[in-house]
């Protein structure tokens, strides 16, 4: 991977599309990226108000070296089809799709973003928000090899509903669901975004919560209010310590002395090749972090 590969999704911002002040909001906030949101955030009768403000927001741009996503309801609502027309003529990074459930679903919602002449880089993200998603959640990430799938979104509150599990404070009962999800989308090199922290005033919890997340292999996590995202783009950015350790490892293998070895000692630690391959990730991510940081996001 390199920097230019590279794209930080450390915190990933959900904007409601009804709230034009909030959509253009977005524009100055240091977030990786933004999720302009059709779906929950929206009552139904606004529907329609929050699409136009949305494809206006998009087209007019501002958003610089944000990723920005739009989350459209689900094909099978009243507002599917108008949403993912809309969505892709305006022409947003990706789609987001709720409630992914099976490959077909997948499979479904990107041939209807090719029947709408979505650019070729327009990316399919699925909310991976149902027990049925867990249970096929190889099957979901397999569907990549043949369809625009480019990202999974964890929606835990809604996971929380339909299993009616408690969101305890270390969220023991969804580590079968997080660490499936993560192992799926790794297999099949997706990018993948831990759930939502609802309670906004809890700082110290927010951070514990994010470092959990970085534990289990997240790029980043979605978040509910900008005050979410210093702590969320510093927990989940390699640290000083081990992006010079990293580019350590990378002059190490580089150098011809080593050529043909293994196994190195860097920084008196035993390494291999596949640390170096580690290593070469987390200086892409890290300097892509830095340029988007120079050119004010």
């Amino acid at each position: 991977m390199t920097a230019a590969q590279a794209r930080p999704r450390r915190s990933v911002l959900y904007m409601p599309g009804a709230n034009s002040k909030a959509l253009e909001k977005a524009k100055s906030l240091a977030a990786d990226a933004v999720i302009l949101d059709l779906e929950d955030a929206v009552a139904p009768d606004a529907k329609s108000e929050a699409r136009d403000a949305v494809v206006q927001a998009v087209k007019a741009g501002g958003y610089g070296k944000r990723e920005v996503i739009i989350r459209v309801n689900s094909l099978t609502s009243p507002w599917g089809a108008a949403d993912l027309e809309a969505a892709v003529h305006a022409g947003p990074d990706a789609i987001l799709f709720p409630k992914i459930s099976s490959a077909d679903e997948v499979r479904t919602a990107s041939e209807a973003m090719d029947a709408l002449g979505a650019a070729p880089l327009m990316g399919l993200w699925a909310m991976i928000e149902t027990p049925r998603a867990i249970l096929e959640i190889a099957q979901i990430a397999a569907a990549s090899t043949s369809t625009r799938l480019a990202g999974f979104v964890m929606g835990t509150n809604d996971l929380a509903k339909e299993t009616r599990a408690r969101q305890t404070a270390d969220r023991a009962p969804f580590h079968f669901a997080l660490a499936a999800s993560v192992t799926a989308a790794r297999l099949y090199h997706l990018a993948i975004i831990d759930g939502v922290y609802n309670d906004i005033a809890n700082s110290e919890g927010f951070e514990a919560i994010c470092w959990q997340g970085v534990e289990f292999g997240f790029d980043g996590k979605t978040l509910i209010h900008p005050s979410q995202i210093e702590i969320c783009n510093r927990v989940f950015a390699p640290d000083a310590a081990e992006v010079a350790h990293a580019r350590a490892v990378i002059a190490a293998f580089n150098d011809p002395a080593n050529a043909g070895k293994g196994v190195l000692k860097v920084d008196g630690k035993m390494t291999e090749l596949l640390h170096r391959d580690m290593a070469e990730q987390t200086v892409a991510i890290a300097d892509a972090i830095a340029a988007m940081s120079s050119d004010g996001m």
